[in-house]
């Protein structure tokens, strides 16, 4: 989706509308491209999306607007215009169908030039003007339902940056991780269904930039200035639209090896020198990847074992069962060959729950998915094995067996060494001493670091326990990442230092979020809990957020769970997708091992992107013209409470 200047990005839309149709103009940034399209009104059962492929100046769309008027006069012209920020799909339940448009956003982060936006609010418009309902009271019931969702909280965009996918596979993509049919990774977009179930999966030509995917998760941008370095840190979680639900009604695994609480998550450490994701091409030597730009990805998703905890007696504390015993784990085996699939090898695996309990309840899935690991490992080659560490967190903290946040540090540590993480080229401080005519592609191709594995996290909700831990590899990651910038020459960072402070508060806001949307109340157990050093209302707070926990999940999860499944369009699947057991001994496909991203594919693809596909930016920054600073910088940064905050770490060679 990150597009070049020569197409343009609409990013400006307006909603005309009448009894016959609607007619919606899309627009660039600097109003010198527009498109139209129409869609049918007259039709209840059948959704008609016409698109005018012609470009328009702005002189040439207000003569197409003025003419369509004139043509409707009959049917009260073409209406009066309302300025919307795109669509965000069409969804149908018992009669026909409706629009669902981004009526207000905010931009909440700026990457590369590119904005990325909250979606603040959205309207549902019925699409065809005589909407006749033969079922009122089952069409408003579900309508309803679907409202429960509410668009309005957590939902994320961008017009030219695809958000659904990371840092690393948006600048080097290789082909193998994209849909053929959309342009983002589907499955993170969570109003995929209502983008493409009214086109059958084969949307009409130009319907792509039409239609907006939305991301569900968090997003949040802070800056910080280093002895005069201006350093960004943007945390994207990205939670799966597959098996997603509320805590008690999705747990485990499903039979094609999708798992609950899914939640891709990446930290993104930038430094703003210029804009784009490119240095500008000087003396007649070619564009260069802004070695900048760093991006380390982690996960996180619940233990892929069948198992179940039935809360129908109000239980707050529910017993858990195993119910489906697959001595061959397959469904498990789906599920890690799709992480070596989308992240390559190796695979670290970090799980957090309770190994000693008085009644046995975590520590069953301890004993299964250790077992589960040992079968699936036997089968694999020895330098592609999953790494498993299981550790009891919570009785190293209560029985102060160990000091749980420098234990975290180490496994990250060791996690990081073998994952490594995503950078864009040689450190600036070496870059910037090279002359022009030594910036070559030899000079930075060794210098270009990939990302190839994943550390996966869990404990039994993958919330308190597992952000903590999050928390603590993104600190050492965040070491790493300053330390490849040249920020710091140390990638050890104190817990002490303002930078971890603010880092420790964004991952806490993370938490926080993932934690409401799975089970309706913020986080238990911060960080500061595991450090020893709660706050003096942290008691009485976790306290409030356990009841407020066992209320949503007793009383309110059942509707929470219908709500998701509607707009997600669960129960639109005709057919039962009938899976083969295939081979038990070879679980994985052979592909899925090979390396994720190599040097040779991703260098040729990131010397694509800044060659080609790297221009958006100036649809942003127009020299010719004057501009507001607010529409340079992203000022809506959550995790800063007090503007222009100087954080200060040990300078670079101390």
């Amino acid at each position: 989706m990150v597009t070049s200047t020569t197409s343009g990005v609409f990013n400006k839309f307006t909603l005309y509308d009448n009894k016959l149709r609607f007619y919606i103009v899309a627009s660039n940034a600097s109003d010198s491209r527009h498109r139209i399209i129409k869609i049918d009104r007259t039709s209840q059962l059948d959704l008609q999306v016409v698109e005018d492929e012609t470009d328009y100046s702005g002189k040439q769309m207000s003569a197409m607007l003025k003419m369509l008027d004139d043509g409707n006069k009959g049917s009260g012209g073409i209406g009066k215009d309302r300025v919307i920020s795109g669509i965000a799909g069409f969804v149908r339940f018992t009669a026909g169908w409706y629009m669902i448009v981004i009526s207000k956003r905010s931009v909440v982060a700026l990457l590369g030039g590119h904005y990325l936006y909250h979606c603040e609010s959205t309207d549902i418009i019925p699409v065809c003007a005589n909407h006749k309902i033969e079922k009122p009271a089952e069409e408003q019931r579900l309508l309803n339902i679907f409202k429960q969702v509410d668009m309005s909280k957590n939902f994320y965009f961008s017009y030219s940056y695809d958000i659904t996918s990371t840092l690393q596979d948006n600048l080097t993509k290789p082909s193998r991780f994209r849909n053929p049919s959309w342009p983002f990774n589907d499955r993170f977009v969570w109003n995929f269904h209502m983008l493409s179930y009214p086109f059958t999966d084969t949307p009409p030509r130009g319907v792509h930039a039409w239609l907006i995917p939305l991301i569900h998760g968090h997003v949040d941008q802070a800056k910080l200035n280093v002895l005069c370095r201006v350093i960004f840190v943007t945390l994207i979680a990205r939670r799966s639209r597959h098996y997603a639900g509320a805590r008690y009604l999705t747990r485990g695994v499903n039979e094609e090896g999708y798992v609950a609480n899914e939640v891709e998550t990446e930290q993104i450490v930038s430094e703003a020198l210029t804009t784009p994701f490119y240095f500008p091409s000087e003396r007649g030597h070619s564009r260069q990847p802004s070695p900048r730009y760093t991006s380390y990805v982690q996960y996180r998703g619940s233990i892929p074992i069948n198992w179940t905890q039935d809360n129908t007696t109000m239980s707050p504390r529910p017993p858990i069962e195993i119910n489906v015993i697959d001595p061959f784990y397959t469904a498990a085996s789906r599920h890690f060959n799709d992480l070596f699939a989308r992240y390559g090898a190796p695979v670290f695996i970090l799980n957090l729950i309770k190994k000693r309990e008085p009644v046995p309840r975590e520590s069953k899935l301890l004993d299964e998915y250790t077992q589960c690991v040992r079968y699936l490992n036997q089968f694999l080659p020895d330098d592609k094995t999953m790494v498993y560490r299981p550790w009891d967190m919570s009785r190293a903290y209560k029985e102060k067996t160990q000091d749980v946040i420098s234990y975290l540090e180490d496994i990250a540590e060791e996690s990081i060494s073998m994952t490594r993480f995503f950078h864009t080229g040689a450190e600036p401080f070496s870059h910037c001493l090279q002359t022009s005519s030594e910036r070559d592609t030899s000079s930075w191709r060794d210098d270009i670091l990939l990302q190839n594995g994943i550390c996966r996290v869990n404990c039994v909700d993958c919330l308190d326990r597992t952000n903590a831990a999050q928390f603590v590899f993104g600190k050492r990651a965040f070491g790493h990442q300053l330390y490849a910038l040249g920020v710091v020459g140390n990638p050890n960072l104190s817990f002490d230092s303002d930078g971890v402070n603010m880092l420790t508060e964004m991952y806490h806001d993370h938490g926080d979020t993932i934690a409401l949307q799975y089970t309706g109340s913020a986080l238990v157990n911060r960080v500061e809990t595991y450090r020893r050093m709660p706050h003096w209302n942290s008691h009485s707070r976790d306290i409030i957020e356990n009841i407020r926990r066992f209320y949503t999940n007793s009383l309110l999860d059942a509707d929470k769970q219908a709500a998701i499944n509607l707009f997600l369009g669960v129960h639109e699947h005709h057919g039962h997708v009938v899976r083969s057991r295939g081979n038990y001994q070879q679980w994985y496909q052979p592909d899925n091992l090979e390396t994720a991203y190599t040097l040779d594919e991703c260098l040729h693809a990131l010397h694509d992107f800044v060659t080609h596909r790297g221009d958006f930016w100036s649809e942003y920054y127009r020299p010719p013209l004057f501009t507001s600073l607010g529409k340079h910088f992203a000022y809506c940064m959550n995790s800063l409470k007090t503007p222009g905050l100087v954080f200060l770490f040990p300078p670079l060679g101390s």
